[in-house]
């Protein structure tokens, strides 16, 4: 799978894509009906811009939760281009199927959201520069420093269920959070979740495969099959870890799948594909975080 800091492939493939309209989450929902073994529910939601205080300022976030009751939290690291529409929508589908979801801008040191123009095109040299700079500026120690405060913030909602476990997903750059939340938080976080994340395994010392001894958590990896050509091993090695960790996990490779092809606002959105990984998705949050 792709490291953070090189999407020349990525890149490569944008200028080969047509842009996908935005209007593809409906798609993907229409598509869902024809899914087998998918059943999401449709509750009320309720959401809103929000600002969660870190020790690093003021992080904006959205929220969005079901009207009524107590719902497990969900807390979602979205991709390079950040807290946007697609992913409020995303968040906001999550909830209509019973969760109370928080997005965050994991930018918000630097800028608050929008962190990149609408539709943004990475093979662009100047939207390339400015979100790699934008990226370089994460660590695993401002995941840990995030997730603490992100989690303690679902836990002082009042629809946020603190009996049941979190859950955790993220997207490309995002797949590494996941993995740091989970094993930062393990009595907290019950199910992690990546789509086509980027350096899940790596040679360093701290590499997010290396952290599955101290989590607890189930895991869905969705992997891109683009990534998989990339580097085939990576696969393995999670399986490995996990296997030898004795928690359950879930990992594909994703069939046709292009780095990137889960959000909807995605140059190379597969509504299929997105739709059958989210439906792995809900399973996965159904059983773990019961």
């Amino acid at each position: 799978m792709c490291e953070l800091d090189d999407f020349d492939q990525f890149a490569q493939r944008a200028q080969e894509m047509t842009r996908r309209r935005f209007g593809a989450l409906a798609l993907g929902a229409g598509l869902a009906a024809t899914l087998p073994g998918l059943a999401e529910a449709t509750q009320q939601t309720a959401g809103a811009d929000v600002n969660v205080t870190t020790p690093d300022g003021v992080a904006d976030a959205y929220f969005v939760h079901p009207k009524r009751g107590r719902h497990p939290g969900v807390l979602i690291w979205p991709d390079i281009f950040g807290l946007r529409p697609a992913f409020k929508d995303m968040a906001t589908r999550l909830a209509a199927a019973g969760y109370s979801v928080l997005v965050v801008n994991p930018f918000y040191r630097t800028r608050r959201a929008p962190t990149a123009p609408e539709h943004p095109d990475f093979s662009d040299p100047a939207t390339r520069q400015s979100l790699l700079a934008l990226a370089g500026t994460l660590s695993p120690a401002t995941a840990q420093v995030d997730a603490k405060a992100f989690l303690a913030y679902l836990d002082g909602q009042p629809s946020v269920d603190t009996r049941r476990k979190i859950g955790t997903s993220g997207y490309c750059m995002g797949g590494p959070f996941v993995f740091r939340t989970a094993a930062a938080f393990p009595e907290r976080v019950g199910a992690g979740a990546t789509f086509h994340g980027g350096g899940l395994v790596t040679e360093a010392a701290d590499s997010p495969h290396k952290l599955v001894p101290g989590m607890k958590a189930h895991f869905l990896v969705a992997i891109a099959a683009s990534d998989d050509r990339q580097d085939p091993q990576a696969k393995d090695a999670l399986r490995a870890a996990f296997a030898a960790a004795h928690l359950p996990a879930e990992i594909e490779v994703y069939a046709g799948t292009q780095h990137g092809w889960c959000p909807p606002d995605s140059r190379v959105y597969d509504a299929a594909q997105a739709e059958r990984a989210w439906s792995r998705m809900l399973a996965l949050f159904s059983t773990a975080l019961a």
